[in-house]
């Protein structure tokens, strides 16, 4: 399908499934932390693994110098943030997904851009080895440690972006509003999703076609469907972050 098909096809679908936007974001003084699903080299940097771009895209590149702004913004006002690093063991496959950010391959850790996230003392990783960053919070125990971060804070918005949009990122989304309706993450009120700073991989039909078993993903559509989901499954989604003056 060419670029002005494509083009088509996702005004099609805007027009079919749309959704308004919840505007603009303004990061208030407390209450807020930053959620960063995923920026890592394994599904951000070009050529550094199976899920990686093949080639650089502009729509991941955004979503990069969009975390790497927020990032610092938050640091700057020692604000929190928890960041999920896709990370998995050799023998430990996640299908239907071929082998990707397995430990010690460098995949599984920050961009360049994000890796002085590392040395910060607001920033709280969490390596997740499941698609569902919400899950793989919950200890065996029943404990969870994105809920500990939330009440150790009190944060009230979570402000998230990452990818992929329409996969990770609208599962975390998913399962952290089904917590926050009955109560397991308090004082938690919102998820908010920034366009802007989320991304998903690009997979052309005519592309998918030719690779056995693989499901065609062309970016911006899934790109919409995501944002559309987790709009119905009750998260905000904005299209600008802006500072409280």
């Amino acid at each position: 399908m060419g670029t002005e098909a494509s083009a088509s096809a996702v005004d099609l679908l805007r027009s079919q499934i749309p959704f308004q936007t919840d505007g603009e974001f303004v990061l208030p003084p407390t209450g807020v932390g930053l959620v960063l699903v995923d920026l890592c080299n394994g599904f951000c940097t070009v050529g550094a693994g199976n899920l990686a771009p093949v080639a650089p895209n502009k729509q991941i590149e955004r979503m990069v110098e969009e975390a790497a702004r927020l990032s610092k913004l938050f640091c700057d006002r020692n604000l929190p943030i928890f960041a999920f690093l896709d990370t998995h063991y050799p023998d430990k496959p996640e299908p239907p997904y071929p082998p990707h950010c397995i430990i010690g391959t460098g995949e599984e850790n920050f961009v360049p851009d994000l890796e002085w996230l590392e040395k910060e003392p607001n920033v709280t990783i969490k390596r997740k080895s499941c698609i569902d960053g919400y899950i793989s919070c919950i200890e065996k125990d029943g404990s969870s440690v994105f809920a500990d971060w939330v009440g150790k804070y009190q944060i009230r918005t979570a402000l998230v972006l990452g990818i992929c949009t329409d996969i990770c990122v609208l599962d975390f989304a998913s399962s952290t509003l089904a917590a926050r309706n009955i109560d397991r993450v308090p004082p938690l009120q919102d998820v908010v999703i920034y366009s802007e700073g989320c991304a998903t991989y690009d997979l052309p039909v005519e592309v998918s076609m030719n690779i056995k078993g693989a499901l065609a993903h062309p970016q911006d559509l899934m790109h919409h469907i995501g944002l559309y989901m987790a709009k119905g499954r009750g998260a905000k989604i904005v299209n600008r972050v802006v500072v409280e003056h």
